[in-house]
């Protein structure tokens, strides 16, 4: 397939090219998917994520997931004789939204688990008046041993070993973003257990 140089070409040509790999993409054709992913990345990461991110590596991230759904969708998209770019654009930004939600929800799981191992790293806590340090990491032990090894090994990883983000993923080799979704999933499932074996009030509020 001949590509068009969009950076010279006209508005026309630039649609036209773009209805192109459209109808290629839409034919099988993977070749074109890469065409329009070279066109449109670097723009969708400075202009729409990276500000809305902060984070280069969210933000590469969320540039893969929207490319990923991108071309779930493209074999039903219906060009309105405008540029893909808009389009693409509100996926960008659905995904940049999502990475926000995600990290409210991951924030809040890990205060909750950092609370609840704060006597075992401040004596005088007041959760200590309750139960004492040696006391608490068995509970934790035995919570974690309720889990799958998988989930079991990220939270060590992250939580015990206070290793990056970075060094997790690459330790369970997995993407940055996929270990973060696989942290939150992890300590949502030992609330559940550490909660099934000794109840709510163990709690931090």
């Amino acid at each position: 397939m001949k590509r068009v140089r969009l950076a010279t070409g006209n508005s026309d040509d630039r649609l036209e090219w773009e209805l192109r790999c459209l109808a290629e993409i839409q034919r099988g054709n993977r070749r074109a998917f890469g065409e329009l992913y070279a066109e449109f990345a670097a723009p969708l990461y400075a202009q729409i994520l990276l500000p809305r991110l902060g984070n280069p590596a969210a933000a590469e991230e969320a540039l893969a997931e929207t490319f990923r759904a991108a071309l779930e969708s493209l074999g039903t998209y219906r060009s309105q004789g405008t540029s893909l770019f808009g389009w693409l654009a509100r996926i960008a930004a659905n995904k940049a939204t999502d990475v926000h939600r995600h990290r409210l929800r991951t924030g809040k799981a890990l205060a909750s688990f950092d609370a609840l191992l704060a006597p075992l790293r401040e004596p005088g806590h007041e959760m200590e008046r309750r139960l004492d340090q040696g006391r608490l990491r068995v509970a934790v032990d035995a919570a974690l041993g309720d889990l799958s090894p998988r989930y079991r090994r990220t939270i060590e990883l992250r939580m015990l070993e206070d290793l990056r983000r970075v060094e997790c993923a690459q330790r369970m080799q997995i993407s940055v973003g996929a270990f973060d979704v696989l942290l939150l999933r992890a300590l949502r499932a030992f609330r559940q257990a550490f909660i099934a074996r000794h109840g709510e009030k163990w709690e931090e509020p």
